[in-house]
């Protein structure tokens, strides 16, 4: 079978564990993470980059940090992972879903401004396969209402809009390092802080509520409790895992972006006949090769190309199940305007094979079943 995903692994990663062991500090905020902290500050040119245990607790901070509170409303696009609004809704917000657009699968910028009412606090756009949303536009509106941004950036390390890494440009930005990202540490994230005002009650919230990091900097001479905070200080052991990957992040990068360009040069020939459509990434954007999809027809279609694919022992799969139709999503959310393409498009989209490390025969089988598939149907 070949798999959807495969962990990367560069071969270093155990050197630099077995490093942090031997140096007897395996706890968060070591070595480490310190220089995964740095590498992502120096790599996207924010001001400050603090790693956690994943991306759901890094948007967790932002929330925090963002002051939300019960009966404040964030808007954010239907289509997207849970943890972008549970991260609100456990400050007791109302999530407000907007439509995607049907290109890009980000949220649709030009419907933003009609949800917005009194209450709204926050704007979370989901760069959605890597590729920006249109950022312009958000923070535009953004400065306008008085409203802060978060960017939900999970699949978004190394992606730019217009020269500008993703994760910068709202007031904060979430990386994941989860097991299917580009970089991973098995689980975790990391938050970005644009303003610098920001940076120590970020570092307080991740240290259990205490003043700790100042502390170890020397600048106090012992370190209390002086906010609510929580533990989302990741382990050194998770941290030198993603170290050794991330010193190899143009390597990897350029291995997923060579497998991204074939698949888009092999199925060129279907989209041009109308069979499939194929990912866009529009002008100004560039994207991190993070995932790579096909639209078929319809719902029907999408199901008959998996099984077929499974068939023939390659793990194709959909992905979101928009929130405004889950249970959550309907207790917690609801969805303003119309659902024109949200529910319409995510039933389409189906995501090959791709990661670090894919083979070129395991690619060209791929190609193979999908064409044998539409030349069949």
């Amino acid at each position: 079978m070949i798999p959807f995903n495969v962990p990367p692994f560069v071969g270093t990663e155990t050197k630099y564990i077995e490093d942090a062991i031997a140096k007897h500090k395996i706890c968060g905020d070591g070595e480490y993470t310190k220089k995964c902290n740095a590498w992502l500050e120096e790599k996207t040119g924010s001001p400050k980059v603090l790693l956690t245990t994943s991306c759901t607790h890094a948007t967790e901070m932002a929330a925090l940090l963002c002051d939300i509170k019960p009966g404040d409303e964030v808007i954010m696009p239907s289509y997207t992972f849970v943890s972008t609004a549970d991260a609100f809704v456990l400050r007791g917000a109302k999530v407000v879903f907007v439509d995607i657009r049907p290109d890009t699968m980000n949220i649709d910028e030009n419907k933003i401004e009609a949800a917005i009412t009194e209450n709204t606090k926050a704007i979370v756009p989901v760069h959605y396969a890597g590729v920006s949303c249109e950022m312009d536009t958000i923070m535009d509106i953004a400065r306008r209402h008085n409203l802060l941004v978060v960017e939900d950036a999970a699949q978004g390390i190394m992606s730019t809009y217009k020269g500008k890494s993703l994760g910068t440009i709202g007031d904060y930005g979430a990386f994941s390092f989860h097991e299917t990202k580009n970089y991973s540490m098995g689980e975790g994230g990391a938050l970005l802080i644009k303003n610098q005002d920001m940076i120590e009650p970020a570092e307080i919230i991740r240290e259990k509520g205490t003043n700790r990091a100042k502390f170890f900097r020397g600048q106090i001479d012992k370190y209390t409790w002086v906010e609510a905070g929580s533990s989302y200080l990741p382990s050194e052991l998770n941290a030198a895992y993603l170290y050794g990957q991330l010193e190899s992040a143009d390597k990897i990068f350029d291995d997923r972006m060579n497998s991204w360009n074939k698949y888009y040069d092999a199925f060129k020939e279907l989209a041009d006949a109308g069979k499939v459509d194929l990912p866009v990434v529009p002008e100004g954007c560039t994207h991190n090769a993070h995932m790579f999809y096909l639209k078929c027809k319809d719902l029907e279609e999408r199901t008959a190309l998996i099984n077929y694919a499974k068939e023939n022992d390659i793990l194709m799969v959909f992905h979101y199940i928009p929130l405004h139709s889950a249970p959550a999503g309907k207790k917690y959310g609801r969805f303003s305007g119309e659902d024109i393409f949200t529910t319409k498009e995510s039933e389409r989209l189906v995501r090959l094979p791709l990661y670090y490390g894919l083979t070129d025969e395991d690619h060209a089988k791929v190609v193979k079943t999908v064409k044998d598939f539409y030349s069949k149907n």
